[in-house]
């Protein structure tokens, strides 16, 4: 596992709220927690995260939920998702989890994930979610595990 579970889940529910932003519908949370097969509550503070990074937008009232507005799919990347819940900490932390793996005392693993962190930078980095949300579009059975 790459991610954290809260990291899984923001991910899949930022492309469900696309998905669903993209046909002009908003999404509650009660739906999306359904669909992405993740506690409310829990996904509740994860879409609380991504709202409050400007991922996602809230919208209140009887007509609301969330959404995305499409020209922000575009400009919104993995990256962006992966910060706002897990921080850059797959980035930086040890391969084998050690505390004390740096540059100057490596663990084994150490000089072999400077290739790796560099390729998923660069994949975080560089896949929108709108790129996310019509690959899935062949079917949303996808987003459950």
């Amino acid at each position: 596992m790459m991610f954290s579970k809260a990291c899984e889940y923001g991910i899949r529910a930022a492309v469900y709220i696309a998905l669903h932003s993209l046909e002009g519908r908003r999404v509650s949370v009660a739906e999306i927690a359904d669909e992405i097969d993740s506690p409310v509550a829990f996904t509740a503070k994860t879409l609380q995260l991504l709202t409050r990074n400007n991922i996602v937008k809230s919208i209140k009232g009887p007509n609301g939920g969330f959404e995305i507005e499409r020209e922000d799919m575009d400009s919104v990347k993995l990256s962006m998702i992966v910060k706002a819940i897990d921080g850059d900490q797959i980035y930086v932390g040890c391969g084998l989890g050690l505390k004390k793996c740096n540059a100057d005392q490596p663990c084994p693993l150490h000089d072999k994930f400077v290739d790796i962190r560099s390729n998923l930078r660069k994949m975080l980095t560089s896949t929108s979610l709108y790129e996310l949300a019509t690959g899935l579009e062949v079917g949303l059975t996808y987003l459950k595990r």
